[in-house]
């Protein structure tokens, strides 16, 4: 499937890769406006919550001026983390699309699902398996190579 708003967010995870921090990429989109993307940054910023998605969100509002990003959708490489998912639901985004199924901490369908409770009064259209061969390639790469690297010292 081709989804040009998808490669957003890979671009992004790429970026990631790139800079050692864990693949994760995320782009929203209002209509077909890029209104925001954004790419994992815990080590940059040495802070726990500096993911994608709530980098992304973060922008939006700023460039949209408005906390409700009620008309947005988000993609994003990988399933939402609960604080991420919680961030969602509260910004309100009407659809979410992500790449990798996360069967550890994914909270749209992969480990559990907090999406379908209306919590927060927002409850999103969900799309999983995005470009998903591709986001668990980039996943499983960065992690199998983080290994190697730790296994050689």
């Amino acid at each position: 499937m081709k989804n040009s708003k998808m490669q957003v967010a890979l671009n992004e995870a790429l970026l990631a890769k790139n800079e050692g921090e864990v693949p994760v990429g995320a782009a929203i989109f209002l209509g077909d406006t890029l209104i925001a993307s954004a790419h994992n940054e815990t080590v940059k910023t040495k802070q726990a919550d500096a993911h994608a998605e709530l980098l992304a969100i973060r922008k939006a509002t700023e460039i949209l001026g408005d906390w409700r990003l009620s008309e947005c959708e988000l993609y994003v490489t990988l399933e939402p983390c609960a604080m991420c998912c919680g961030a969602i639901l509260l910004s309100k985004i009407k659809r979410i699309y992500f790449g990798a199924y996360d069967s550890q901490s994914g909270v749209c369908g992969g480990k559990i699902d907090i999406t379908g409770e209306n919590l927060f009064g927002s409850q999103p259209e969900i799309y999983g398996g995005i470009y998903e061969l591709e986001c668990q390639r980039l996943l499983s790469d960065f992690f199998s190579n983080l290994r190697n690297e730790k296994n050689k010292n």
